[in-house]
C-alpha cells in the first residue's frame, strides 16, 4: 500500500486526484495539504503545511498547487527522502538541473506538465511525425480561468517536436508572413520556429491540436480532455511508478 499526501488538496484538481486515490485499492490517501479548507477531506487530516505531517506516514507527495508552493514541496521531499509527483508547471531548466543534482538515496521525482494519457501519446506521435513535414503549428484551448499562456503542455509539445526535427536535421523554411496587420496574429513563436496559438473560452477544459503541413498534404493530431478526471489515471500511474524510477523524471512518457 502506497501512502499519498496531496498538496493543493482543496483545489479542483487536488480534489479530483484525492477522490481517485481514495477509491484505489492499492493506494492510501493520508493527508490533504492546503491553507484553504478542502470541500471534501475524504476522512483524512487536512493541514496547512507539509511541516504539519510526520514524514514517516507518507510515501509519495502529489503536488497540484502553485510554482512557489511546489518548490517548497520539493525541498521538503528531498529533505525527508520522500517521493514526489509534481503536476505544477513553470520550472525552468536551471531549477530542473538543480533538482536532478539534489536527488539522493533512491528518491524519485516526477515532474510533468500533463498527466492525461492521450496528451502524452499525442506528444509521442507528434515527435514521430515532425521530421516528415515542412511546417508545424500548435493550437491549445483551455478554460477561461487558466492564468498562463501558452500552456505548459503546449510548450513541452513544441520542445519535443523541435528536438525531433533538430535530430533529423530538418530545416524549417522562413516564416512566409512578411507583415502582421495585427501584432501577434501569427501566434507566439517558441522553440525557435513553432507558432503556438492560445485560446481561452468558458466551457473548455484542456485541448490541443498539432497541425503539420507539407506540399500536397497535411496531418492534424488532436487531444481533448473533457473532464479533469482524465488526468487522474496518469497521476495514479506516476504514483505507482515513481518509487521504481530514482532521480528526476520529466514527463509521463518514460513511465508508460
Amino acid at each position: 500500500m502506497i501512502s499519498v499526501a496531496i498538496v493543493g488538496g482543496a483545489g479542483r484538481m487536488g480534489q479530483t486526484i484525492a477522490r481517485a486515490i481514495a477509491d484505489a485499492d492499492d493506494l492510501a490517501l493520508v493527508a490533504l495539504i492546503d491553507p484553504t479548507t478542502p470541500p471534501d477531506t475524504f476522512h483524512v487530516p487536512a493541514v496547512a503545511s507539509l511541516d504539519d505531517l510526520d514524514p514517516a506516514t507518507v510515501d509519495v507527495v502529489v503536488d497540484f498547487s502553485t510554482l512557489e508552493v511546489a518548490r517548497e514541496t520539493l525541498v521538503w521531499c528531498l529533505r525527508h527522502h520522500r517521493h514526489a509527483v509534481i503536476g505544477t508547471t513553470g520550472f525552468d531548466e536551471r531549477e530542473l538541473e538543480q533538482i536532478r543534482t539534489a536527488v539522493r538515496g533512491g528518491v524519485g521525482i516526477v515532474v510533468a506538465a500533463n498527466f492525461a494519457i492521450g496528451a502524452v501519446l499525442l506528444q509521442r506521435f507528434a515527435a514521430m511525425a515532425a521530421p516528415f513535414f515542412t511546417r508545424v503549428e500548435l493550437i491549445e484551448y483551455h478554460h477561461d480561468r487558466k492564468v498562463d499562456a501558452p500552456s505548459g503542455t503546449a510548450l513541452e509539445t513544441a520542445r519535443r517536436i523541435e528536438q525531433a526535427r533538430r535530430e533529423a536535421e530538418v530545416v524549417t523554411p522562413t516564416e512566409p508572413t512578411e507583415r502582421e496587420t495585427v501584432r501577434g496574429s501569427r501566434g507566439a513563436v517558441v522553440a525557435g520556429e513553432i507558432p503556438i496559438h492560445a485560446v481561452r473560452l468558458p466551457g473548455l477544459t484542456a485541448h490541443q491540436e498539432v497541425l503539420f503541413g507539407r506540399e500536397g498534404e497535411g496531418l492534424t493530431l488532436r487531444h481533448d480532455a473533457f473532464d479533469r478526471i482524465s488526468f487522474a489515471s496518469g497521476v495514479l500511474h506516476a504514483v505507482r511508478q515513481v518509487g521504481q524510477h530514482p532521480g528526476l523524471t520529466l514527463g509521463l512518457d518514460s513511465l508508460l
